[in-house]
């Protein structure tokens, strides 16, 4: 008896030490726009749009004013956030390609750490092209594969009244997508807490991408704007509250007080958007300029960051990873060397103006390299850009990227120049899968297809084709 007791109470001893661990460790959400703008919030004090509720994160957290997306369009932003990586190393090239099954993502290092994992709204990393549909059982690059306990996805863009997959059950909701995927996962959420279970949720909206459509009561306050823009808008007013009911939502839960909650785009803004989309910046999405990279960020943890304030420390996509890594101490073998992003821990709680490691971009045939206030870009050769070309910028004194200061003479742009390809010919030693323990890729990734030339997805073409968001690729 004496023996059994000691055995109970020290299996006893043991549990509670397990429960007191998971109880400490923070909840992570990371929340992700999609086209989403560097001016498009009420905090830069857009001329239309209004976002209190990420206006009062930012008043409640820290806001990040130079926040840079992994790349100027989508899916090799996303591939960054996962991996800490330039998209790349990943295989990621651009939108609609797979990431590489060997590449190592955040989900799977938290899932190993304890952690319940759930991804919900878009995923686009499974090499298909065109508006989001949902993603199927058997797809052998789903969230799933890559480390997600439960998925609520789709392939791509979504918008209102969406159809989604539940880990390849097809279910049609109703209502602005933004709201739908965040009353998901705030179910998700919701049963993680009351387990006392730690969780690590990815909420990917479909807004403001394209086709553009708002419930009308969001549609009021845009009424002097072209049907594009106003629905643009809508979308955004409609995501702005759906995260004033995932603040709420956590809240309720009991669980906001250590949970990182961390907002971004994963680009920068659209052009033909009015007003503006990028607060006045150079370029918009597609573009290695700060229009096309820089995007609105907000980083809200009351246990960690209990004093709001505002921070030019250059951040980009890929410090998401190495700063959860940290703040977790999980092990460096879960990160894939080279890591293009660093940790972002000593921000929390007090102020830091340079980086010691520069921002690297490379994306539809351009290429950037970011060292502070320092930009050298290499434009490769394409219909507007009959030539290839080379610019410098020093961004604290010319932050609209002016004046081209770019010279074969100019000690500083010479020493930007050999920065930029150092950190090419590392890329390129990774796009060979030299990162890997195979020293090469293995599986090759799929080419980027789109789904209705997919046989797999042909058998919901019937079903598919009076839907408002397909309605164009089935035209013929």
């Amino acid at each position: 008896m004496m023996i059994f007791t000691v055995l109970f109470l020290s299996h006893s001893a043991f549990q509670n030490s397990v429960a007191a661990e998971k109880s400490e460790q923070p909840n992570i959400v990371l929340v992700m726009a999609d086209d989403m703008g560097w001016g498009q919030t009420g905090y830069y004090n857009h001329p239309v749009l209004k976002t209190p509720n990420l206006d009062a994160m930012a008043t409640n957290g820290l806001r990040f004013d130079r926040f840079y997306a992994g790349a100027p369009v989508c899916s090799p932003t996303r591939a960054s956030v996962l991996t800490g990586r330039s998209n790349m190393r990943t295989g990621v090239e651009s939108h609609g390609y797979a990431l590489r099954l060997q590449e190592k993502t955040v989900a799977q290092a938290l899932k190993a750490a304890g952690y319940t994992t759930g991804h919900f709204g878009k995923w686009h990393l499974d090499g298909y092209r065109g508006p989001g549909v949902p993603i199927l059982a058997d797809d052998p690059y789903s969230p799933g594969v890559f480390g997600f306990d439960e998925w609520l996805s789709v392939t791509n863009f979504f918008d209102y009244d969406p159809i989604l997959s539940r880990k390849g059950e097809f279910k049609d909701y109703r209502g602005d997508s933004s709201e739908i995927v965040v009353a998901e996962a705030l179910k998700f959420i919701n049963k993680q807490a009351k387990a006392e279970q730690p969780s690590f949720t990815v909420i990917w909206y479909g807004t403001p991408h394209s086709p553009f459509k708002a419930a009308a009561e969001d549609l009021a306050p845009f009424q002097k704007l072209d049907k594009e823009s106003r629905n643009h808008y809508g979308e955004l007013v409609a995501m702005d509250r759906s995260l004033g009911t995932l603040r709420a939502g956590l809240k309720k839960a009991g669980i906001a007080e250590n949970t990182l909650l961390w907002f971004c785009s994963d680009n920068g803004g659209l052009p033909k958007i009015t007003p503006d989309t990028v607060g006045g910046l150079r370029g918009n999405k597609g573009t290695v300029y700060e229009g096309g990279l820089r995007v609105p960020c907000v980083m809200e943890w009351p246990a960690r960051i209990p004093k709001s304030r505002v921070t030019e420390f250059p951040a980009c996509t890929m410090d998401i990873f190495p700063t959860i890594a940290e703040l977790l101490d999980l092990p460096k073998s879960v990160l894939i060397q080279p890591v293009d992003g660093m940790s972002l821990v000593k921000l929390f709680e007090q102020e830091f103006s340079q980086r010691d490691k520069p921002i690297g971009f490379q994306c539809l045939g351009n290429s950037a390299l970011l060292d502070n206030n320092h930009k050298i870009i290499y434009l490769g050769k394409n219909k507007k850009q009959p030539q290839p070309a080379i610019e410098y910028y020093n961004l604290a004194d010319d932050p609209h990227e002016e004046h081209n200061l770019y010279s074969e003479d100019s000690k500083e742009a010479q020493a930007m120049k050999q920065k930029m390809d150092r950190w090419i010919a590392s890329v390129e030693k990774s796009i060979a899968g030299k990162d890997y323990p195979a020293g090469k890729v293995d599986p090759p990734t799929p080419k980027p297809r789109s789904w209705y030339e997919a046989e797999e997805y042909r058998p919901y073409f019937k079903d598919w084709k009076d839907r408002w968001e397909y309605q164009s690729r089935f035209k013929n």
